[in-house]
């Protein structure tokens, strides 16, 4: 299988699909990335362990059984054995791109240039998304304040039509009045 037909085989929704949120962060489970890079995922830990100086905690860390479990409930992971039996890392963008200098391999080279690509992609996503929600915000605070002047006018106004007759002007009647005959 070519390096093409490899980076061709891998859409981005795929990858987009095995982008997590943990910790505030997103990040990608070590046996996703084995399986997007056509390795063992114990052969991937194995490389990292031999360079652990390269994935500093903000590259990379290990996940807490509670998070582990957590990802089996929200059915990201089918269950605990696809773990192989130890809790697995997850990589953060840094970490994935660390991974391609100690993953030697044309394949990981290709596979990764995606996978940042797509972590490109996602991070504009979510500017743009922010930006619209900036200026819904905005927005709905102009509607508030549009909102209560309409509130005050209307209550102006139920409050000068329940006023009294007496108090209200009697309207001036217009036109010609012709004056008084006396006989």
């Amino acid at each position: 299988m070519t390096v093409r037909k490899r980076q061709e085989l891998i859409p981005q929704e795929i990858i987009e699909n095995k982008i997590y949120l943990i910790r505030g962060e997103k990040v990608m489970l070590d046996r996703d990335l084995a399986q997007l890079y056509n390795v063992k995922t114990i052969a991937l830990r194995q490389q990292v362990k031999r360079n652990l100086k390269r994935f500093p905690k903000d590259f990379m860390f290990k996940l807490t059984l509670l998070e582990a479990i957590s990802l089996v409930s929200q059915n990201v992971i089918p269950s605990q054995r696809s773990f192989g039996g130890a809790l697995p890392y997850v990589f953060t963008e840094s970490g994935v791109a660390m991974l391609s200098s100690v993953l030697n391999s044309e394949i990981a080279l290709q596979v990764n240039i995606q996978i940042m690509r797509t972590f490109i992609r996602l991070k504009k996503m979510m500017a743009s998304e922010r930006n619209i929600w900036q200026r819904l915000n905005k927005h709905d605070i102009q509607f508030l304040r549009q909102g209560k002047e309409i509130a005050n006018l209307s209550d102006k106004v139920r409050f000068i039509l329940n006023l009294p007759v007496t108090l209200k002007r009697k309207p001036k009647k217009i036109g010609f009045v012709p004056p008084a005959v006396t006989r």
